[in-house]
């Protein structure tokens, strides 16, 4: 099994009103935020990102250390379960030239929507069947995704990563560590069908056989 790492730490943390976020959150609001559609992406604020654009100082200071740690150069071949509008291949292609990315996402929208730069890799899909032959990947990320299912699916797409990779693959998923931070992520929380605390999420990775690195999204 891999490890707990903060692959993100160089991604610039927002800061949160979450006493605001749970005043506006509603059962209604979570149903449209699970649409994934222009709302979620480009709507209001109280239904996702209320405005999902693209900035290099998000991802461009990550992807030094992704590429330190996982080995990737202009040979790799590189998944994003959960791309998007492609952002994160965008900057990966922008530093490593020449290689290779591919991408995925629930959203048509998202899609539809995507980097010019990126597009022809990227495709409609579930994470609970990628369309891509076994080994396919030499690394395969999915950031803050896979909770976005339930636990039966988790456990699928989990294994369709492990599946796609040839070894080395790292996640982020909704957790907490104590009683706090739990109601910090009911008040944060639109769209995670799985959240779990960390303990439970380490536990159902060995269950489920997920041999990847990992680290949690904490409100």
């Amino acid at each position: 099994m891999g490890i707990e790492i903060d692959n993100l730490k160089n991604y610039p943390k927002s800061i949160r009103d979450l006493t605001a976020r749970l005043e506006k959150k509603s059962e209604e609001s979570r149903l449209i935020a699970r649409r994934f559609d222009k709302d979620y992406f480009d709507g209001s604020r109280d239904h996702g990102y209320g405005g999902f654009t693209y900035n290099p100082k998000f991802w461009s200071p990550v992807i030094p250390d992704l590429a330190n740690r996982y080995g990737l150069g202009s040979d790799s071949k590189v998944l994003d379960v959960g791309c998007a509008k492609g952002f994160f291949l965008h900057d990966l292609k922008e530093q490593i030239p020449g290689i290779s990315v591919s991408g995925l996402d629930i959203s048509e929208y998202a899609i539809n929507n995507s980097m010019s730069s990126v597009s022809p890799f990227l495709q409609v899909g579930n994470a609970t069947q990628l369309p891509y032959p076994d080994n396919s990947f030499d690394f395969v990320i999915s950031i803050n995704t896979i909770h976005n299912l339930n636990r039966y699916e988790c456990a699928i797409a989990l294994q369709e990563i492990e599946r796609v990779s040839k070894k080395n693959s790292f996640i982020t998923v909704d957790a907490y560590r104590n009683e706090s931070e739990k109601k910090r992520m009911e008040a944060w929380n639109l769209t995670a069908l799985t959240i779990m605390s960390c303990d439970e999420w380490v536990s159902f990775f060995k269950e489920v056989g997920f041999s990847g690195d990992y680290y949690w999204f904490i409100p």
